[in-house]
């Protein structure tokens, strides 16, 4: 009987499975069995890929608080929106199980889902593909729960994420307007109204609408139950308080994320300390407590992590209290710290730059300018920023340099012989005394390696000494002698009896007397010794003693005699001139550019001052003059008045005389201004004015001598010079501005063209390539105005004909002498040589100028090289 049941059992509860298997059996076993299998099976290890991907992505998002933070951590990395292949595959795994699931488990019978777990599925297949940055297909996932299942249990969920993935779309306004109305529902839980008000709030800062988004996160922070989120929150709340300039309210927010402790992320806790400290008012405020805290947040063993941070901001707390000591101290300590935050270091550099320039050490702030530059973005302001004081420090580096050397070959020049003898006699003692401390670190150095290399091969061939550096005692070997007793011990210590000790002091005999032999007097060299003969002298050869006694003088240090400096000096009187003219131009140089680019005033004054000590060339005095004027003007009113009346009594016909008396005629003010009359010639070159251009330009370099304007007009004057005489002459104005302009925009300029573009068109010639693009051009004499306007009549009444109304005609400037009426639009030979003809034989025109058929190419290698008389020769063979 048993086994008649256990029989007929086995087939029944095979049934029942497959029963319970069906997705289209609406029955109570098969919707619990899929339901269980979805959740407990699928979704589960669907879940743990998600998870591992968000743990991914939150260690990977480096939160960057120099700038405010995003509400939620995940970060776009591009521009991907589109349904692609997944990029994480943990991602891809939760993707693949929830796809799993919907496929397999899904129960759609009579148009309604029964199973309950296929919405958790769908939300699993949203976020997913959210946090893969595939935000479309995301938003399809959210979307089909909201249609298909709108009495889930996660219908508030599924819409919190649809605005989510609506606003990485930039559907911004789409996204306050839903969430608005979400609110407005029934009663929600509490961590809902966070999650809503938090995508509301950051909707609202990409729509620059701070107010709206400070309300909306605040309300998000008092809601949310999870630490990490609330301290988020408020430190970003904090950062808006800032950007709305509610000083007050941004303190008592970051101290509402210090006082979390240990609630909160260890870096929102220091940030908010760092964010704290740069708001503290370095004037008034309590610098004995501000001191107290770092230093207790320095020593504290659980703040390590963060110690580039806070001592960043003690260093910069002490250069605001001008101790520039301890500013530095704390600035390199942060330096030392490993950091992965760039803009921290690039900081720390830009700060110890900024405190070396104020103390006008230029050179060495510009290599910490350097390492600033070289650790900002290249895209932000601040990089441009320092990039330009940077390039100026190069002037100043220059000009200081040649003015420093300058200065001191003219104070040797001017010394007298012993003065100057003595001069370098002293300089050669202190260059000797550094030399010797530089052989003496290098001979100890030496004598430090030789000494390990000693060590290590006694070791390695001492099987006692062997075995202690391993720290194994050592074994006695068979052939080794009885052990010292202490007598033994004592005896060894005896210099002479330990032969490690006595090779030693060979080598160090060696190496400090040379060679010497074992004679009387043996401290004395054989240079030295004058009644004292060796038996080596004795047996020496008289030619080879000569021969050493020669060699020994010739050891002679040329550097340390004054003959070799004195002969390096100039002597002529036109060295010496030159010298101090580069010495004055350099004072000028100096002095406008601390005074325009740096605002250092009083370095300006000291300089322009020294420079009308030096007694300049004439060019330099007026100008010189005239910026102390300008800087007394800012500095000391009675030092600005005495100079005014000094520039009025020597200079009082000047353009600057009329400049600071303000006695310029009516409307002549801007002409008379360095920009104004550059503007002026600039708008002539446009007219193509070449030759008033250049008439004119040599007057103005003449009259601006010293401005830094002059490099505009002599790199004007070039461009000129190359619209009417050529490339070859382009080519020697464009280096006569590299060479005497180098450091200035238009010489840098200058040096690029003559590198990049000079070559190619000089290697421009004429072509017998076909084209479609042919010129007729005539020449006009520019001195027979009423003959070229007589041509241009003709030449529009010819283009009024119906044939020719697609051509065109322009007057270009050749030379200085002659330009052309060149006839565009043309695009064959054939038809150019028949409008020649047209315009040489037909009586309405009857133009006796001979025309000149040429292509465009053709065109622009007469033009740039104006050698027209070539192109005719060549036409003729």
């Amino acid at each position: 009987m048993k086994t008649n049941i256990l029989k007929y059992s086995i087939p029944l509860g095979f049934l029942c499975f497959l029963v319970a298997c069906s997705t289209r059996n609406s029955s109570f076993l098969s919707r619990n069995s899929h339901a269980l299998s979805t959740k407990y099976n699928i979704l589960y290890n669907g879940g743990i890929g998600l998870d591992k991907g968000m743990v991914g992505i939150e260690a990977n998002s480096k939160d960057n608080f120099w700038k405010r933070l995003p509400i939620e951590r995940m970060q776009v990395t591009d521009e991907v929106t589109s349904d692609e292949k997944t990029k994480n595959s943990d991602f891809e795994l939760g993707e693949t199980k929830a796809t799993k699931a919907i496929q397999k488990h899904s129960m759609n019978i009579d148009g309604r889902e029964r199973n309950s777990q296929i919405d958790e599925a769908y939300l699993l297949l949203g976020k997913a593909r959210y946090y893969d940055q595939r935000f479309v297909p995301a938003l399809d996932a959210f979307n089909y729960i909201l249609y298909k299942y709108p009495n889930s249990s996660r219908i508030y969920e599924a819409k919190i994420w649809r605005g989510k993935t609506n606003m990485r779309l930039g559907n911004d306004a789409l996204v306050v307007k839903n969430m608005s109305n979400l609110l407005n529902e029934q009663k929600l839980k509490n961590q809902v109204v966070a999650d809503v008000n938090a995508l509301l709030s950051e909707a609202y800062l990409n729509l620059e609408e701070k107010d709206s988004a400070l309300i909306k996160l605040k309300i998000a922070q008092k809601f949310t139950k999870q630490n990490k989120e609330k301290s988020r929150y408020r430190f970003i709340l904090g950062q808006l308080y800032e950007e709305l300039g509610k000083k007050d309210s941004a303190i008592y927010s970051y101290e509402s994320v210090i006082n979390m402790n240990r609630k909160s992320e260890r870096k929102y806790v220091i940030q908010a300390q760092a964010r704290k400290a740069q708001l503290f008012d370095y004037q008034n405020g309590d610098t004995t407590a501000f001191v107290k805290n770092y230093k207790k947040l320095i020593a504290d063993r659980e703040n390590r992590p963060f110690l580039d941070v806070l001592n960043y901001q003690m260093g910069v707390f002490y250069d605001k209290q001008n101790n520039q000591k301890k500013a530095l101290d704390f600035y390199n300590t942060s330096l030392k710290k490993t950091t992965a935050d760039q803009y921290l270091v690039a900081s720390n550099y830009r700060n110890i730059g900024n405190m070396y320039f104020r103390n006008a050490a230029y050179p060495v702030a510009a290599k910490y300018y350097d390492s600033t530059l070289v650790n900002l973005d290249i895209k932000t302001r601040e990089f441009i920023h320092i990039q330009k004081i940077r390039k100026d420090l190069d002037e100043v580096i220059l000009y200081e340099a040649i003015a420093s050397r300058n200065d001191s070959i003219l104070n040797v020049v001017s010394m007298s012989e012993a003065g100057r003898i003595s001069y370098f006699e002293n300089y050669i003692d202190t260059l000797k005394k550094k030399d010797e401390a530089k052989r003496i670190i290098e001979e100890k150095l030496k004598e430090k390696q030789e000494n390990i290399e000693r060590n290590s091969k006694t070791a390695s061939n001492d099987p006692a000494v062997s075995a202690q550096n391993l720290g194994r005692p050592a074994r006695n070997s068979p052939l080794s002698p009885p052990s010292m007793t202490a007598s033994n011990t004592a005896a060894s210590l005896f210099y002479f009896y330990n032969t490690t000790t006595v090779s030693f002091g060979k080598v160090e005999f060696k190496k400090i007397w040379g060679n010497r032999s074992s004679a009387g007097n043996w401290r004395l060299s054989s240079t030295n010794r004058t009644n004292v003969v060796s038996k080596d002298t004795l047996n020496a050869d008289a030619t080879q003693l000569e021969d050493k006694l020669n060699e020994e003088e010739n050891t002679i240090v040329e550097e340390y005699t004054a003959g070799f400096y004195l002969k390096q000096l100039p002597s002529t009187k036109v060295a010496i001139d030159s010298i101090g003219k580069e010495r004055n131009t350099a004072y000028y140089q100096l002095g406008v550019i601390y005074k325009e680019k740096f605002k250092e005033y009083e370095l300006a004054a000291n300089k322009l001052e020294q420079l009308l000590q030096n007694s300049p060339e004439e060019k330099l005095i007026l100008p010189t003059m005239y910026n102390l004027y300008k800087i007394y003007q800012i500095t000391n009113s009675s030092m600005a008045q005495a100079m005014k009346e000094r520039i009025n009594s020597q200079f009082p016909n000047s353009r600057y005389a009329q400049i600071i008396n303000n006695t310029n005629p009516a409307g002549t003010v801007l002409r008379d201004t360095p920009e104004g009359a550059y503007d002026t010639l600039y708008k002539q070159y446009e007219e193509e004015k070449f030759t008033t251009v250049l008439e004119q330009s040599d007057g103005l370099i003449n009259q601006f001598s010293g401005d830094e304007i002059v490099s505009k007009f002599e790199f004007l004057k070039a461009n000129a010079i190359g619209k009417l005489k050529g490339l070859k002459a382009y080519k020697n104005a464009l280096q006569f501005v590299a060479d005497n302009y180098p450091n200035s925009e238009e010489g840098k300029k200058a040096q690029e063209i003559l590198k990049d573009q000079i070559p190619f068109l000089e290697k421009l010639d004429f072509t017998t390539t076909d084209t479609k693009n042919w010129k007729v051009l005539y020449k006009v004499a520019v001195s027979d105005e009423n003959g070229t306007k007589a041509m241009e009549e003709k030449i529009k009444k010819f283009r009024t004909g119906s044939t020719f109304q697609d051509l065109n005609y322009s007057l270009d400037a050749y030379n200085g002498t002659e330009n052309f009426i060149t006839i565009h639009g043309i695009n064959s030979e054939a038809y150019a040589r028949n409008i020649s003809t047209i315009l040489r034989d037909n009586k309405d025109f009857k133009i006796a100028t001979a025309a000149v058929i040429l292509t465009n190419e053709n065109y622009k290698v007469v033009q740039i090289k104006k050698n027209l008389d070539v192109y005719l020769g060549l036409k003729k063979e």
